[in-house]
């Protein structure tokens, strides 16, 4: 049925720091930035007059994740479940250095850290869960 996933799309409230959190802070480069075409979004999502800018953010690896501001649709809330919450909690981030990303990120006043990095019981990886901007849950993940 599917070829691949194409990409996760993440709504935000405020797109430049969330943007710069994912490329100043983890180092996505941005693929492609657009202001979306008002009558296809309106069609698409049943919306009307849609302003949507969205920004796409490539990994070293070539996954991508689509950053989403409506700026005419506003939902101040800001997702406050817990990373046991039903439905989507959390993004899943490899790195090659969890010590040296977590000293990084502990620089950053908008990150909140469940713990410090882990190894897990099978010794297969290193791991910690944090909040960035926004309340997005992230898994960072060393493999061993």
């Amino acid at each position: 049925m599917i070829s691949e996933i194409r990409h996760v799309g993440i709504v935000v409230n405020n797109l430049k720091k969330v943007l710069s959190f994912f490329t100043d802070v983890l180092g996505f480069k941005i693929h492609k930035k657009a202001e979306e075409n008002r009558d296809f979004i309106d069609k698409l999502l049943k919306l009307k007059q849609a302003k949507l800018t969205t920004v796409k953010l490539k990994a070293p690896d070539g996954n991508l994740i689509e950053l989403l501001k409506f700026h005419n649709y506003k939902n101040n809330k800001i997702w406050r479940g817990k990373i046991y919450s039903t439905g989507l909690t959390h993004i899943s981030l490899t790195v090659r250095n969890i010590e040296k990303t977590y000293n990084i990120l502990k620089k950053n006043k908008n990150v909140k850290f469940f713990s410090k990095p882990s190894v897990s019981p099978d010794g297969y990886a290193k791991v910690f869960f944090c909040k960035g901007p926004e309340n997005l849950i992230i898994e960072l993940v060393e493999i061993l």
